[in-house]
Order: structure tokens, then sequence, then C-alpha cells
């Protein structure tokens, strides 16, 4: 019952913000820390297979594939800003442990006093430490949860807080389809940056399913995110109405519709499987296109693309996203099970 109570109290506090930016603390856990995430349109929970990224983002993906699996990931972004995680799951407890650091370096700053004069330099740095369980219940429900610290230092300004990530997947006997709903970043702060300091963490609801063509090389992925926010528009507060100049009669200022709203929780991708080894992937998320485009050249914002190797002992994927015009992002994916490598 504590435990309802309190999803329910962290529910709340998420839907008072309407747009998914700017209101939270520790916005960094929503980033794709993985190549196969950032290429599917950032919100890759849906699917069982080996790949441990899978088993940190959706715990209940967790198996028995993943056992002594390890993997690191990195990111590269403007300004020498980057970003990365290394996962580790190993069998136990009756089901399978993971364990996980993701972090974010922002490079070296030059601090100044308020007439411009260079003081001390700087270098901020935000991390998440985090352990993970999952247990396969039955032929076709698994669940599993994340406990993860967190940690956030911005030159004199330091903040720490803990979240949970809670899962359940269903697996078709059949493999071609799976579901999986996922409660993510739910928590709290253990110390603010400052006493003015009112910002909460990024909590989640999501819901995602997969489905594989019987006869053809296709998956598909449909993802809905921030179910515990209907209005993830943004409403400019300075915006004002306009009037005609052929009639004078007032234009009001533009609302999102129904659809629009609805549209913003979809993220639809496609993995592409030519063989056992080699798989291509493609992602288009509506709420990231709006959110990033530029107005007058819109182009391929909100669309991700990538490539995936496997071989006998390694597993290479690179994910490509394109924010705007103005940015990209690349991710890259190293990983390997430590039991392949065991002399036989």
């Amino acid at each position: 019952m504590k435990i309802l109570v309190f999803f329910l109290v962290i529910i709340n506090l998420s839907g008072a913000f309407s747009q998914t930016g700017g209101g939270f603390s520790f916005p960094f856990l929503n980033l794709d820390f993985s190549a196969r995430t950032a290429s599917t349109g950032g919100y890759f929970i849906s699917g069982v297979d080996d790949d441990i990224n899978l088993g940190v983002l959706n715990p209940s993906a967790l198996n028995d594939k993943m056992h002594q699996a390890i993997s690191f990931n990195q990111a590269f972004l403007a300004g020498g800003i980057n970003y990365g995680m290394a996962a580790y799951a190993q069998k136990g407890l009756k089901g399978i442990c993971s364990a996980n650091v993701k972090y974010v370096d922002y490079g070296t700053f030059q601090g100044t006093d308020v007439n411009g004069t260079p003081t001390n330099s700087f270098r901020p740095f935000e991390y998440s430490i985090g352990v993970g369980y999952g247990k396969q219940l039955n032929p076709v429900i698994s669940v599993g949860g994340n406990l993860n610290f967190i940690g956030s230092n911005l030159e004199t300004y330091s903040a720490y807080g803990m979240s949970i990530d809670l899962s359940g997947t269903f697996s078709h006997p059949n493999k071609l389809f799976s579901a999986t709903a996922l409660f993510k970043n739910a928590g709290f702060k253990l110390a603010n940056y400052s006493s003015n300091d009112r910002g909460i963490l990024p909590a989640d609801i999501q819901l995602g399913f997969s489905y594989k063509l019987a006869h053809a090389p296709f998956r598909f992925y449909l993802i809905l995110h921030h179910l515990n926010q209907w209005d993830l528009t943004y409403r400019d507060p300075n915006a004002l109405p306009t009037y005609d100049a052929l009639t004078g009669d007032t234009i009001p200022v533009a609302k999102a519709n129904f659809v629009e709203k609805m549209a913003r929780h979809l993220s639809l991708s496609t993995e592409l499987s030519l063989s056992k080894s080699l798989f291509f992937r493609m992602g288009f998320n509506y709420h990231r296109r709006q959110e990033m485009k530029i107005e007058t050249r819109p182009g391929m914002a909100g669309f991700s693309l990538g490539i995936g190797v496997k071989t006998k002992r390694f597993r290479l994927d690179y994910g490509y996203v394109i924010y705007s015009k103005a940015g990209s992002n690349n991710v890259i994916s190293l990983s390997s099970s430590l039991g392949k490598w065991k002399k036989r």
C-alpha cells in the first residue's frame, strides 16, 4: 500500500509540468545511453534478446542470455561534451542481476567574476550508479527493477538523489510479439543544489510493443512515453494574439489539438535483420522533432539511424540521432560475453 501511494505522489508531481524539459532535476537520465536506443527513437524498451543495454533500460528484459554480458557505450557531442555507460549482468538470486554506471562529462569551463575577470576553471560532471534484478515468473511473464544513486556536481553546486525503475514484460511463446510496461526515474532528492531548488526527478511511464513479421526480416516497435503527462506541448508565456490585416479580426494564440497531443507520446522504429550478424535500424520520435526542429528548415529532425554487427565474441552497434539542422549525436556500443572468452 505504501508503494502504491508513493507511485501516485510521483505521478501527480510529474503531471504538474507540461513539456518534458526545464522543470526537472537530473535530466541527463533521459539521454540515449546505448547505440541501439539512440537509433530506435530513444525509447527502446520492448523486446527480449541478449542485449545487456536493453536489460539496463528495461530490467524485466534481463534473461539468462545476458549472463556475464558486459557492455561499454560512448556518445560524442559538440564542445567536448561526452557521456557514456558501462554495464554488466550475472546470474544470481534465482534471476539475473545487473550493475551499471552512467556519466556525463561537460568538459572544462572557465569561471569569471561579475566583471568578467577569469577566476577558477571547473568541470561539471553528473553520474548514476545502478543495480538491477530481473526474474522470469513463467514462460511468458517477467518482471524487474533497478535501484539508482544519482549525483550532479556543477561548479560549487551539488545535488544527489535516489530512483527506482520498475517493469514487466509479456513475451508471446512464438517470440514474435512482446509488450512492456515501464515506470522509470521514480524517486526523490537527497540533497538540492540550493535552498531555492524545487526540481523533481523526470518520472516517466512507458508502454512498449514489438512485433516480428513471421516471414520477413522486420521487427517493428511502438513506444508510448510520458503517459503520466498528457500535454507535452510547449506554451510560450510571452505569445500574444495577432490581428488579421484585412479584416481586423483577432487571431488567438494557437493551441495543440487532441491529435497533436497524442502524437507527442509516440515513438516508432523498425529493425531489419539481414542475417544473424547484421542489423539495420531506423526510428522516429515525433516529440523530439517538434521540440528540436528549426521551423524554417525542419529537415530530418526527430529521425535516427543505426547499424549493428554481431560476431562470435563481440557485438558492435552504432546510432546516429538527428536533432535538427544544427546538430546531431553519435553513439557507439561495444558488448561481449565474458563466458565466450573462457578456454574450452
